[in-house]
């Protein structure tokens, strides 16, 4: 018998509708629909404790089939422990990054993200998180619904094949300035070409997504997967993801011999998703929360506005499953850095000067491959917190490399036509490194006072109450940590839900 989550004092319907909090199955007829499409396809939920800790799942699941194929029995990958092959690995892959990289005596460990299957990328965890609860609970039927998935890329593209795994039809929505590596993407995925919907703008036109995704919502066959506002992706990422990077880090302190603490994880806000890792670091291990967000965009830092391309990480706004009041610092990275740092990971001039004059090894210079433009701002604001902070050598810091560079040749290109003349020379790779990781400042940083947190907390009411239409008590009782402690009762509920979902899929002929 499936267990309840415990109650939070807010309108049934609006947790289950906006938020994405059901407990209970809210439609019998629709969950039938499901369950008889999964049982046509072969379809079976893994339950999230199983993707926290894969070691529970059959690798028999998965055997012989390729992490990229559009296949569910790739839902058993949706999790940090794959490697680059997609074979399940015991810890998840990362690297620690020494003071010869960073230039500060604190460990730095980035969690690679593009081993995810599919995508690489992480996103396709949250698209998931978004999803299961949806369907297991009778309110998203394939049959009659299409799943539309507003992103500034990555979840988009993850909602596509996390749509397909499932047995639905998935529509992306997302800016067209992104990178056309995303686009290639979508099209090779998507069912038809219309199901991809372009927006104006680039990363942190974020606003007119939300437009475009209140526009097909007038269309009741549109079942709108909002991740700024799916609470799924806070419960999801805090139970996978920080179980995840707890296990990692766990895993260093152990090989370093030293008692380190784990002092602080950084991340950009984007979605908000993600950074739910942090209140299980904090919770597990007492580590700060980073908010990181773009310089020529800094929301949190400036209540401002502006254009970026740390693709990635969209914003201008404050997503609703943010939980700002648990927030320790705010800390703004340039898109400059990111560009200029990726043309240095990713060509022969760059990678020449990294191994004959830092003294790079081989397999270090293969790791900074896989830093895609978010990665390369979280690892930035590693080092700038290690540097605020005042932290020392048992002081680890931990990030996510939320995908790869693989996804930025198209953006690298016009980096090196506008800022380097299309000819990146030796010494650009000297100035590069040395202007954005040799000499790394604390500049565009605050250490969160509880007014900082009301400031950024009381921003988010324009977004979601004004333009949006949540109900004002729903937004204020985010201001509470009781609220927070709250959701992660969810999870053995779907855990639950999904177990029961799969036992019917399974007794349907």
């Amino acid at each position: 018998m499936t267990t309840t989550a415990t109650p939070i004092s807010l309108d049934t319907d609006v947790l289950r509708t906006q938020l994405g909090l059901a407990d209970c199955v809210v439609d019998e007829s629709s969950l039938m629909n499901s369950v008889r499409r999964f049982a046509e396809q072969k379809i079976v939920l893994p339950t999230f404790s199983e993707l926290a800790d894969p070691s529970r799942i059959d690798a028999q699941r998965v055997a012989g089939v390729d992490k990229n194929a559009a296949d569910p029995r790739n839902l058993f990958r949706v999790h940090w422990y794959n490697n680059l092959d997609g074979d399940r690995v015991s810890v998840p892959d990362h690297v620690v990054l020494g003071p010869e990289v960073t230039g500060v005596e604190s460990p730095i460990i980035v969690v690679f993200g593009d081993r995810f299957p599919m995508i690489t990328a992480h996103k396709v965890l949250a698209a998931y998180s978004c999803f299961a609860p949806r369907v297991i609970t009778g309110q998203f039927d394939p049959t009659r619904h299409r799943a539309v998935w507003p992103s500034t890329g990555n979840y988009a593209r993850g909602g596509i094949a996390i749509s397909r795994l499932m047995g639905s039809r998935g529509v992306a929505v997302l800016p067209a300035g992104m990178s056309q590596e995303r686009f290639d993407w979508l099209d090779r995925w998507v069912a038809d070409p219309a199901d991809i919907v372009r927006t104006p703008g680039t990363e942190s036109n974020v606003k007119e997504i939300y437009d475009a995704c209140n526009e097909m919502a007038k269309d009741p066959t549109n079942f709108i997967l909002n991740q700024f506002c799916e609470f799924g992706n806070y419960v999801g990422h805090y139970t996978v993801t920080g179980r995840a990077l707890g296990h990692v880090f766990e895993t260093v302190r152990r090989a370093s011999g030293r008692d380190l603490r784990l002092a602080a994880f950084t991340s950009a806000t984007g979605s908000a998703g993600t950074i739910a890792a942090g209140d299980r670091l904090k919770d597990d291990f007492g580590a700060r929360i980073v908010s990181v967000e773009a310089l020529e965009c800094p929301t949190m830092l400036e209540n401002g506005f502006g254009e970026h391309n740390i693709q990635g990480i969209g914003d201008k706004h404050i997503p609703l499953i943010h939980n700002v009041m648990n927030t320790d610092v705010v800390c703004a990275v340039s898109d400059r850095v990111t560009d200029e740092l990726d043309v240095l990971f990713n060509t022969a001039v760059g990678q020449n000067y990294l191994a004959d004059r830092k003294g790079f090894s081989a397999e270090l210079i293969d790791a900074l491959t896989h830093f895609g433009f978010s990665s390369i701002c979280n690892v930035t604001a590693a080092i700038k917190t290690a540097k605020l902070l005042g932290l020392g050598p048992d002081d680890a810091l931990i990030t996510v490399a939320t995908d790869g560079s693989a996804l930025y040749p198209s953006e690298r290109v016009k980096t090196l036509s506008r800022r380097f003349n299309d000819d990146f020379t030796a010494l650009d790779a000297a100035e590069v490194f040395s202007e954005h990781w040799g000499n790394v400042t604390t500049d565009h940083m605050i250490e969160c006072t509880e007014g900082d947190k009301n400031r950024i907390f009381n921003l988010g009411y324009y977004t979601w109450v004004e333009q949006q239409g949540t109900p004002l008590n729903v937004f204020e009782a985010r201001r509470s940590q009781s609220f927070w402690r709250s959701l992660r009762d969810y999870m053995p509920v779907w855990d639950g839900l999904i177990g029961e979902f799969n036992a019917r899929v399974a007794a349907t002929k």
